[in-house]
């Protein structure tokens, strides 16, 4: 297929070049220059287009457009731009972590316009180039039929993509991975704060390895947190200051509209947000491992001692 790519940051890019790799055709486009003339240098094949209006007018109907910049005001700013240019049936997918509620009102403003909408959450983190990425898609299902060999194209070899419904129901799905993501890293953190204190002098790493092989704790954060511990098994470089990039905040505001407890998925955001100044949190072994967690599987900053 041929599609047009709006937003070169690094997963971003990443996604160009894994479609580029398997014979599509790819339109690129970003806000600043220097993500542009990069990935053309480490992606001849990808062609690089001066504007949103240029990038547009380079597709064959239906086109395709696919959106991958910041959530929030920029990503809006973007979208407003794509709806001077696409026409009825043409296609926007919107991959960026977008609040479901957005999701669900873009799909109706684009739908008014006869344009068909896709809101696909998107999960992988560095591993997404060489194991694929999980996708999450919501809105127009005819759209999503229509992309499905750019979806088999990023889900290889090991990932999978799946529809979930019309307007935000696919960055609602995506909302929820990860605001468990946030749990999971959290008593992984604990845990292994206890046994770093423990009574006996035991190998972290050690430990991390044998629950990595067939324990019910293994699986794609155990294998990190063996990268980690390899790296650095007291953690002693790093401060234990931890983000949060949104979708837990979402999605404890979601619970409470339905009215159900997230305890373990609110505490962990509280525990983030009280990590940006309690500086015996920063330095507990807990949150030294969830931002090195972090770093490991998306490339999120830590901070440094």
């Amino acid at each position: 297929m041929k599609i047009g790519f709006i937003g070169l940051g690094r997963m971003g890019s990443n996604l160009v070049k894994k479609l580029i790799g398997d014979g599509h055709e790819v339109v690129a486009w970003n806000r600043s220059p220097e993500p542009r003339e990069k990935l053309n240098e480490e992606e001849p094949k990808v062609a690089i287009a001066e504007s949103i209006e240029e990038l547009v007018s380079k597709l064959e109907k239906p086109r395709v457009v696919w959106t991958m910049v910041l959530a929030g005001k920029i990503t809006q700013l973007v979208l407003d731009e794509i709806k001077n240019y696409m026409e009825r049936d043409d296609i926007v997918v919107e991959g960026s972590n977008a609040r479901y509620k957005d999701s669900q009102r873009r799909y109706e403003e684009f739908k008014r316009n006869g344009v068909r909408f896709l809101g696909t959450g998107v999960a992988g983190g560095i591993l997404g180039p060489k194991e694929g990425y999980a996708i999450m898609a919501g809105g127009d299902k005819s759209a999503y039929q229509h992309v499905i060999p750019i979806l088999d194209t990023l889900v290889k070899p090991k990932a999978s993509h799946g529809y979930f419904g019309e307007g935000g129901a696919g960055h609602f799905v995506k909302m929820i991975h990860n605001a468990i993501e946030y749990g999971y890293m959290q008593s992984i953190g604990e845990g292994f704060d206890v046994l770093e204190h423990a009574p006996y002098k035991l190998d972290l790493l050690k430990i991390a390895k044998l629950w990595q092989k067939s324990s019910l704790v293994s699986g794609f954060m155990m294998d990190r947190t063996v990268e980690v511990l390899e790296q650095d098994p007291r953690l002693k470089d790093v401060l234990g200051v931890v983000d949060a990039t949104g979708e837990a905040e979402w999605a404890v505001e979601q619970a409470k509209e339905e009215g159900i407890t997230v305890e373990i998925i609110e505490a962990s955001l509280n525990y983030r947000t009280r990590s940006q100044q309690d500086k015996k949190i920063q330095d507990s072994y807990t949150a030294k491992m969830v931002a090195a967690l972090r770093h490991a599987f998306g490339a999120h900053g830590v901070q440094k001692k």
